[in-house]
């Protein structure tokens, strides 16, 4: 576990009162401070070292042994001179690199595989989509496919010149994160499906988790979506199925075993259809897409054969075509999708007091009819003074929310512990890899 001072600076093992040098202490110690420097470039840079001492209150000294191991690990880079007006030699500039490491975020649903790859300062370097009918290939044909997609861009980014820091795979159904397995997934047909163990063989050096989509896309839209920064938003995932991710006082809402979020499966009709979870009247035989299909296009629903259009994209294209073309059937399946999607939200203000709902999937691409039939509803049915703090935002990351959150994860990883990032050139003189330097912060 790793000790901070309360201002967010580690402290060396003396100040704690344990045993002075104790290898494990000096490691934790260092571990922290490369973590704390590698933050601060991410967020201020470009930057002087000079500039990350004042701000993180480590000496010079240690900075620059700190920087020196971070460069060798390919996280940090040197930009030039850096001019800020100050009488004296210029400092250099230090921003974030990690170009040469990359995070893999990958997910399987009802009618896709998609992997999005980035490096650790998230630029997008491989984004793919691949239509694939997991719902009818049961588990191990889809963990097939899935593991060709994980291949497939594991071997693009090392044409790249990229090593993968890491694989997260999303998955729609509760997930049991400490072990990477799918305890259930009532969409895809899935129970008890250990995914990380069954990936691991084509991944043998990367550390591979597995976590539910919605938490996934839920990250992705609070570091970088519509309401990027919005400490208090719910993330719903129109698929098939519903999914609801929340973010509380800037942190994702996990509950006790890490299930919260599964508001697809709250029961909002009674005398409704039946879910595939086997229970009656959930909020997504409501709202989910196969549920606006099943409406709009009657005759060609989820689950039917070879006539099943394979990727979401296509799915919408038609109901979309259908409604430009004055269908009243389809124009009137996408107002009853909005006028349940008001009564949920309701709920969800009410329980979670929320100051966004972030519509991803193909709630965001129908954001424009879906939003004004919500919004009516809402204000019938919520609680005035929450309803009035709360709007609705159609996602801009499509239906790769939870892929890019996935990686996002992989990203937040490398940044809390860079050590995990592998040293590449030889390290600068104070960073013996293996007989960590311990650098503590200044006295104050």
């Amino acid at each position: 576990m790793d000790h901070n001072r309360a201002d967010g600076h580690a402290t060396d093992s003396a100040s704690r009162g344990g045993p002075a040098g104790a290898p494990a202490d000096q490691a934790t110690v260092r571990r922290s401070n490369l973590a704390l420097v590698l933050r601060h470039v991410s967020a201020n840079g470009p930057c002087s070292r000079s500039a990350v001492a004042v701000a993180t209150g480590l000496n010079k000294a240690t900075v620059t042994s700190l920087v020196n191991e971070l460069q060798a690990r390919g996280l940090v880079r040197e930009m030039g001179p850096q001019h800020a007006g100050s009488v004296g030699r210029p400092g250099v500039a230090l921003a974030l690199d990690g170009s040469r490491a990359g995070a893999l975020g990958v997910e399987v649903n009802v009618d896709y595989t998609a992997a999005i790859a980035t490096d650790l300062a998230g630029r997008v370097l491989i984004d793919r989509r691949i239509g694939f009918d997991a719902m009818g290939s049961g588990p191990e044909r889809s963990l097939d496919e899935l593991a060709r997609m994980v291949e497939t861009t594991v071997a693009d980014l090392d044409r790249l010149g990229v090593t993968p820091a890491g694989i997260t795979v999303a998955v729609p159904g509760l997930v049991d994160t400490t072990t990477g397995t799918v305890v259930v997934a009532p969409n895809l047909g899935w129970r008890g499906v250990p995914v990380a163990e069954r990936l691991s063989h084509i991944a043998r050096d990367i550390p591979i988790a597995v976590d539910n989509d919605a938490n996934l896309a839920a990250l992705a839209e609070y570091t970088s979506g519509v309401a990027a920064g919005t400490p208090d938003l719910v993330c719903l995932t129109g698929e098939v199925g519903v999914g609801g991710g929340v973010i509380s006082g800037g942190r994702l809402l996990g509950g006790a075993d890490g299930f919260a979020g599964e508001i697809g499966h709250v029961m909002i009709d009674p005398s409704g259809e039946r879910c595939r979870c086997g229970r009656v009247g959930c909020w997504e035989t409501k709202v989910g897409l196969a549920a606006l299909v099943r409406m709009a296009t009657p005759n060609r629903p989820y689950g039917t054969g070879p006539q099943v259009v394979r990727d979401p994209e296509e799915r919408l294209a038609e109901i979309e075509q259908r409604r430009a073309g004055g269908d009243p059937r389809a124009e009137a399946a996408v107002a009853e999708v909005g006028r349940w999607l008001g009564i949920g939200a309701a709920l969800l203000i009410n329980l979670f007091n929320p100051r966004v709902i972030v519509l991803g999937g193909y709630f965001a691409r129908l954001a424009d009819p879906l939003i004004p039939a919500a919004q009516r509803e809402l204000a019938r049915t919520g609680m005035s003074d929450a309803v009035e703090r709360c709007r609705f935002a159609a996602s801009d990351l499509g239906f790769g929310a939870a892929s890019r959150g996935a990686a996002g994860v992989v990203v937040e990883r490398a940044l809390s512990d860079p050590t995990s990032i592998s040293i590449r050139t030889s390290p600068a003189v104070g960073v013996i890899e293996g007989t960590p330097t311990v650098c503590s912060p200044r006295s104050s």
